[in-house]
């Protein structure tokens, strides 16, 4: 079936099975998503042939299921290359505005979700106090035309480096997309909201963050031991890798929902740090209305180099605002809550059996963002 202007109209031909393969949500799903951007991508011309709001969505969610333009233009949409970018452009910067982004990505500051999200991390490995997962990673880009050496990472790629925040239902919690690769997770960090939140006590205290080595342990960020020696401190970095696997997890979940994110986006960076704000926000939205993964499998982050026991390697920390002034913290805090190892209570987050109570706080809650 094809509207006028011969554009088909895949919400009246596909089933839910055809629209989530090809685009990530079922029908309910995209009009949710239209509903949501229709003031701001609506065309003001009265032309009978104007590109509707429904199509514009549709085709940018082909773009980051695909990660190809041209997919979009040869998918029966009925329309031109130069018309696919400018829709694709039109609605994902309405879809990275502020007022849409704190809607569906914020850090939880409410006394009620905070415990929740602690006692669903709890739940995974009896690591006490998490209320999110923190991890960089890497969305490769073409070699830009201005500053190309700083984007230039460690893997030697060009890319945006993703400062990332899960909950334990892979809920993304809070996302910086703006850095160049060659930036340091701990500068992004040391530069972000999320810090402000934990350092000016907006987060209480006893509440933490869980990251790999590549950050300073903070009081409020939690990192594993280099060298862990028998005992607590091994329980502690067992415990402390079961539980921060969310954050591997949920990045697979996210690239393997939206393929763009997992090869070469061919766009100047700032535009692709919309696609990476904008898949994150679908991604929630997944989250919230239950819609299922593709049947395709996505890659888990391809940032993983722990070894069995969750010493990892010894990176280079930069001192000044970023020293490691959490030491004596985590010191205490093993002795506390592992002097006897944790037994494993085998609850797959993110992926299935999980809890009621996982369940409920991964999808119903939509808790404030940040204060002013």
């Amino acid at each position: 079936m094809a509207n006028r202007g011969g554009r088909r109209d895949v919400l009246q031909t596909l089933d839910d099975r055809e629209l989530l393969r090809r685009y990530r949500l079922d029908r309910a799903g995209i009009m949710f998503v239209v509903d949501l951007l229709r003031d701001a991508i609506t065309s003001p011309t009265r032309h009978h042939n104007a590109i509707t709001p429904e199509k514009k969505v549709i085709t940018t969610l082909r773009y980051l299921a695909t990660g190809n333009m041209q997919q979009c233009s040869s998918d029966d949409l009925g329309l031109s290359q130069s018309s696919v970018s400018r829709v694709i452009t039109q609605t994902l910067t309405a879809l990275s505005q502020p007022n849409i982004v704190t809607q569906f990505v914020s850090f939880p500051l409410d006394a009620r979700t905070l415990h929740t999200h602690k006692r669903a991390f709890m739940d995974i490995a009896g690591f006490p106090g998490v209320v999110g997962v923190i991890d960089g990673t890497h969305v490769r880009i073409i070699a830009p035309s201005e500053d190309e050496a700083v984007f230039v990472n460690r893997k030697n790629f060009h890319s945006i480096n993703v400062q990332i925040v899960f909950n334990a239902a892979c809920k993304i919690l809070d996302i910086v997309a703006k850095w160049p690769g060659s930036t340091h997770d701990a500068r992004m960090l040391s530069e972000s909201g999320i810090r402000q939140l934990f350092e000016r006590r907006y987060v209480p205290a006893n509440f933490h963050l869980l990251g790999d080595s590549g950050y300073p342990c903070k009081p409020w960020l939690l990192t594993p031991y280099l060298q862990p020696r028998q005992g607590p401190q091994l329980n502690y970095n067992r415990a402390h890798k079961t539980t921060r696997a969310v954050v591997e997890r949920g990045i697979g979940q996210l690239k393997g929902r939206f393929h763009v994110l997992h090869g070469e986006v061919r766009l100047r960076p700032e535009k692709v740090s919309k696609v990476i704000i904008a898949c994150a926000i679908l991604h929630n939205i997944c989250k919230v209305r239950q819609i299922a993964e593709p049947l395709e499998d996505g890659d888990e982050d391809e940032d993983e180099d722990n070894d069995e026991d969750g010493g990892e390697e010894d990176i280079h920390i930069p001192q000044g605002n970023l020293a490691q002034s959490g030491l004596p913290y985590r010191a205490n805090f093993t002795n506390l809550h592992f002097r006897q190892a944790v037994a494993p209570c085998h609850l797959r987050t993110c992926d299935g059996m999980l809890t009621e109570q996982v369940l409920r706080m991964g999808m119903v809650f939509d808790p404030p963002g940040y204060p002013e």
